[in-house]
């Protein structure tokens, strides 16, 4: 598998595989599209699942063949990123914390998300993403465009 080099000032090479690269791009692009989304549970989903793609995209790279996990049930991708980028402990167990009312959103439960929580989740999963490309490396992307408090 080839690997793109990236640069960042201040900071060593870092090569990084095009599948973690395709799932950085997703998380961008998801969460710009959530963003631009009317309804909160749309929204609130939307992040998430950005925020989870960033993650995936960290693990992807940083797993090492002594840390992946020893059973065989599949693991959550919150909980491997402590593992593999303690840095981003709280997070992982922040977003883990909120794939309970995504699930509850995707389910159609429409009052299961508020405006408010939806607009929070978005500014936290790009800051989470912000974080994620600081991680691998990657120069960082524009912010979101402000929505205004409702």
């Amino acid at each position: 598998m080839s690997t793109v080099m990236s640069v960042r000032p201040g900071q060593p090479r870092c090569r990084i595989a095009p599948a973690a690269l395709t799932l950085i791009e997703s998380a961008r692009r998801g969460l710009a599209d959530a963003a631009g989304e009317a309804g909160p549970a749309t929204r609130y989903v939307g992040a998430h699942l950005a925020a989870l793609r960033a993650a995936a995209a960290i693990v992807a790279v940083k797993m090492g063949p002594g840390q992946s996990p020893r059973r065989k049930a599949p693991r959550s991708v919150w909980e491997l990123l402590p593992r593999v980028e303690p840095a981003l402990s709280e997070w992982a167990a922040f977003f883990a914390a909120g794939a309970g009312k995504r699930a509850a959103a995707e389910a159609g439960l429409v009052r299961a998300v508020s405006a408010r929580e939806a607009d929070d989740l978005l500014r936290d999963a790009e800051t989470f993403l912000n974080l994620a490309e600081e991680a691998l490396g990657l120069p960082g992307q524009s912010a979101l465009p402000l929505r205004p408090a409702g």
